[in-house]
């Protein structure tokens, strides 16, 4: 059977690949002393909160399961942009909101609706990996620009602007990010987008863990850039920038509804039915359980119930950083969102024999002898680009305080 060109393109996943040896060892230890830990999948242990679960059982017994339209319920578009202005301050208007069949879905409308065969799209390195196999399967080219710790691992304005070359099209930035946990400065986002905007190019951000962020300075959605001063800032056009860039959410990660696979997209008026169209054929509509149930993420009562799981985030963060810098495994720069940990493993790989210099071995090796000789699983930097993965490894923070206490028991003892 011949495979397409584009299939072939498309890197394995290799956080789910680590998920899979960790799996089967862990079946092999469950009933040891010391079963597996698993730090290596970006999912919150919360569930969808008790109104949520009850407003999906109250749709299905209505039989409010058929079809919607396929940029969703307006009564959800209104819920986002309530909660955008509330939350956020910023105005979007509900007709520029598209409800998609999670962000993946969001981010493959974006492309396609956005990237053409050949086109080129800056992203930051490390950065998420299925973001840039979406650009990929739309015929583009994810073109890389290594980031270190005192940029926070996040473009530059700068950068953007020497990396700018005839095929580029813009630029897909993540804040925060997966796999660091930071975000990207105001003033920097500003810098970025008003340099891609004199480009005639789009701004693409994923900010599907915006409400999870742990810093005001850094909590702020690109679509309300204003100047230094807080003066309105408009593209060449006269628009507003916000307007032009186009955010990437989800339901799954401050909202705790991973499996339901509910996203949405915010992008200027002049794109709307151009993703309409698209999502038509595509994916017809969103889960429409999902949606209803998604209504009550935004009642008052779920809306303290996740600020309440936003905090004991922080909290478990406060707590496992800086016994992972503690123990040699240094955290070069304090996330300020999401819930993961891009720790140097090199002085680790050292103390165990690996050779920490090889792009082949490095944190590859280290995740593997860590689940074996601690029963604990990370994810190593492989997934996440090609500038130094030997160096880093991804811990999530999303388990119980006392499942990272005993994680860093295991750490302690097997380092």
């Amino acid at each position: 059977m011949k495979i397409a060109q584009r299939a072939q393109r498309i890197d394995p996943f290799y956080v789910m690949e680590v998920a899979k040896a960790a799996s089967q060892l862990a079946a092999d230890v469950a009933r040891s002393a010391s079963p597996m830990i698993f730090l290596n999948i970006g999912e919150p242990d919360f569930t969808a909160p008790p109104l949520v679960q009850a407003a999906a059982q109250r749709a299905i017994s209505a039989g409010r399961t058929q079809y919607t339209q396929a940029t969703g319920l307006p009564a959800l578009q209104e819920a986002i942009s309530r909660w955008y202005a509330t939350r956020f301050g910023i105005a979007v208007a509900p007709e520029r909101i598209v409800l998609t069949a999670g962000a993946s879905a969001a981010l493959q409308l974006a492309c396609l609706a956005l990237i053409d065969a050949g086109d080129e799209v800056l992203m930051p390195d490390p950065s998420y990996p299925c973001n840039r196999q979406f650009v990929s399967a739309a015929e583009g080219k994810a073109v890389l620009l290594p980031t270190t710790a005192e940029q926070r691992f996040q473009l530059s304005a700068q950068q953007v602007e020497a990396a700018w070359g005839p095929r580029t099209r813009g630029v897909l930035l993540a804040s925060p990010s997966n796999p660091t946990g930071t975000s990207i400065h105001p003033d920097e986002m500003r810098r970025i987008a008003q340099t891609v905007a004199n480009r005639g190019g789009i701004t693409l951000i994923d900010e599907i863990y915006l409400g999870l962020s742990h810093d005001d300075t850094f909590g702020q959605s690109a679509l309300g850039l204003v100047g230094e001063q807080g003066q309105r800032l408009t593209n060449a056009s006269g628009r507003p920038l916000g307007e032009d860039i186009i955010s990437i959410n989800s339901f799954s990660k401050y909202f705790n509804m991973t499996g339901w696979r509910l996203g949405w997209l915010v992008v200027p008026p002049a794109l709307v039915p151009v993703i309409e169209r698209l999502a038509q054929n595509l994916f017809i509509c969103p889960s429409t359980i999902s949606q209803h149930a998604a209504l009550a993420c935004f009642e008052p009562d779920s809306l303290a119930e996740y600020e309440r799981r936003r905090a004991e985030f922080k909290a478990r963060r406060d707590y496992f950083i800086p016994e992972l810098n503690r123990l040699g495994l240094t955290v070069p720069v304090m996330p300020d969102g999401a819930f993961y940990a891009w720790a140097d493993c090199t002085q680790a790989c050292e103390a165990w024999g690996i050779d920490a210099r090889h792009p082949a071995h490095g944190s590859w090796d280290f995740a593997f002898e860590l689940m074996n000789r601690a029963h604990l699983a990370a994810t190593p930097g492989r997934d996440f680009g090609t500038a130094d993965p030997q160096r880093y490894v991804r811990f999530s923070t999303a388990n119980s305080l006392a499942q990272l206490q005993e994680a860093i028991h295991r750490l302690d003892k097997a380092l």
